[in-house]
């Protein structure tokens, strides 16, 4: 299987050559938080989903928040080790992960301001998450766990495991204050004006059928939380009506095939957008789920030809510093899934994904 990181894709990105740049005018901009870098690590799921939640709380309250994306890490690299263990080794190690690690992450164990927890890599002398070292090094620790024949795990695998991760991305801490008030993680994920239960995943194959849900079949998506299954078009309908009603939307999809000018995502000529195409295209592996974004606003370009405004995790890197302009056909071929609020879509809809069970 081609597996490639949301790092990698980056990586693909930069490389590419210079493209003049376009000029677009806004139709819709909702409110974002700042432009967050994931650096040299495989980390766009939580730098983009923390943003999604970042920008549902300026939605909700106008108050802006830096939630701490290496206490997600933390958290989410010891439950991989434990999905790990529990499946006797018969599961994914991965960098990697979806909006659903972080939101579990925060139901779980909570989570911290940015201030709170040391700057990831401090202890190694760099300033941004650099995880050349601490991937390599996790996973190895991680495949001890379960020895040949071992009848059971390696004792003591807990503290290997939190030992490497604590040395690279720092200590979660147990309280700590935040505008005068005393908080643990939990306490402080329970003061954000978030419903954790209003937050759903929506996809579109005909491998499975529609209405139903079901649990995408990726590497990344070790957690194997189902998304709701829908026709291409109403999916596309749901995006248009959430940000249209203010709402953002947390966006997985592929960046590895035609994400490779400065700024912008855009089908070659000739391509058209179909389920058809959909399919055959992620059946045979031209189009996989590699990287997390969050989807703020739409805009034109001088032609009047769709765009939505994507705010990405790498910086201020690209002609638009950070921002990328998604061509609704790239869209509608190269999505996975939208991670967005249930308030955000129709009601018809909302019935139907609380009637169908997983």
């Amino acid at each position: 299987m081609r597996k490639i990181s949301c790092l990698i894709a980056m990586l693909l990105v930069v490389g590419a050559s210079a493209q003049e740049k376009k000029t677009f005018t806004t139709v819709k901009e909702n409110p974002i938080t700042s432009i967050k870098n994931q650096y040299r690590s495989g980390t766009c799921w939580d730098f983009g989903t923390l943003g999604f939640f970042e920008s549902e709380i300026l939605r909700k309250t106008g108050k802006t928040y830096n939630l701490c994306e290496m206490f997600v890490v933390s958290k989410d690299y010891m439950d991989n080790a434990t999905h790990f263990v529990r499946m006797h080794g018969d599961s994914q190690i991965t960098e990697g992960g979806s909006c659903d690690d972080v939101l579990e992450v925060l139901k779980l164990h909570g989570i911290c301001p940015e201030e709170a927890m040391p700057a990831p890599g401090k202890l190694q002398g760099d300033t941004l998450a650099n995880f050349t070292v601490f991937a390599p090094e996790l996973e190895r620790t991680i495949r001890a766990i379960i020895q040949k024949d071992a009848k059971e795990p390696k004792p003591h695998w807990r503290d290997s495991v939190q030992e490497v991760i604590e040395r690279y991305v720092g200590r979660c801490p147990d309280t700590f204050v935040y505008e005068g008030k005393t908080y643990t993680p939990k306490s402080f994920a329970a003061s954000l004006p978030l419903n954790l239960d209003d937050y759903v995943s929506l996809t579109s194959y005909t491998h499975h059928p529609f209405d139903h849900w079901y649990i995408i079949e990726a590497p990344y998506k070790w957690r194997l939380k189902p998304s709701y299954n829908i026709p291409i078009e109403q999916l596309m309908e749901v995006l248009d009506r959430a940000l249209d009603a203010g709402y953002t939307v947390a966006w997985g999809g592929d960046v590895s095939g035609d994400f490779k000018t400065n700024g912008l995502a855009e089908l070659p000529d000739g391509i058209v957008p179909t389920q058809q195409v959909r399919q055959e295209r992620w059946d045979d592996w031209r189009f996989t789920y590699d990287h997390v974004m969050l989807i703020y606003g739409k805009a034109v370009d001088a032609q009047g030809k769709p765009y939505y405004m994507v705010k990405n995790t790498w910086g201020e890197y690209g002609d638009y510093k950070g921002i990328w302009y998604m061509s609704r056909d790239y869209m509608k071929l190269y999505t996975t899934y939208l991670f967005l609020n249930r308030n955000a879509l129709p009601k018809s809809l909302r019935k139907a994904i609380t009637q169908h069970k997983f």
